[in-house]
């Protein structure tokens, strides 16, 4: 299948990612590594393929269409050439491109029906980086770049409390593996600790 290590495949695509990532805020280095260690882990539990969920969480973010003019196509344009210079077969490619293409938050409705492990696995690993203590530092620092109010009652929709509610909150019930549901069901509790902790000292009770 491969004209190269496995581990060499993995290595070189780690160093590539990490000096061509286009992102920022949450989207950079740090988080691509997390999901990526996060994927590892889920995925010999979950036999799945190590190699393909590998590959696929460190090529998921490589150009994310927030930071390209929205421009979705970009992003697994730039993992596909990548993939082919390294001679990863036809399926292989396809498969992780797949991934990238679909497991994203915004593109839930239009994911396959029936998710391979692999899939399962990456976008498991992906959302549980959005969620708990790190959830919530990323979801501030987005919001900072972004300009958005920390809390806005009257406009929860351009918030980042009210990102917790329109997704963060929503992401436990969307786990798809039982290891992503166990894991999702603390950094849940946590969020929803923290939200109420907000609440209280925005309105300054005692």
């Amino acid at each position: 299948m491969y004209r190269m290590n496995k581990l060499n495949i993995v290595s070189m695509t780690a160093n590539y990612v990490r000096n061509n990532l286009i992102g920022d805020n949450g989207h950079d280095w740090p988080h691509t590594y997390r999901v990526w260690n996060l994927g590892k882990r889920i995925a010999e539990i979950e036999k799945a393929d190590l190699i393909t969920v590998e590959l696929s969480c460190l090529l998921h973010d490589i150009a994310d269409a927030k930071f390209c003019n929205g421009d979705e196509s970009i992003g697994p344009a730039k993992a596909k050439k990548w993939l082919q210079s390294r001679n990863i077969d036809f399926m292989k490619t396809n498969e992780i491109i797949d991934i990238i293409k679909y497991i994203s938050f915004r593109k839930r409705d239009e994911a396959p029906k029936k998710k391979s492990i692999e899939f399962q696995v990456v976008q498991d690993s992906d959302r549980l980086d959005a969620m708990g203590a790190i959830g919530i530092a990323r979801a501030f620092s987005y919001g900072g770049f972004k300009g958005r109010d920390i809390y806005n009652f009257d406009n929860m929709d351009d918030s980042t409390i009210g990102h917790f509610y329109n997704k963060l909150l929503l992401l436990k019930d969307l786990m798809n593996t039982k290891t992503g549901k166990k894991i999702a069901e603390e950094r849940h509790n946590f969020m929803e600790l923290y939200l109420k902790q907000f609440l209280k000292e925005w309105e300054g009770e005692l």
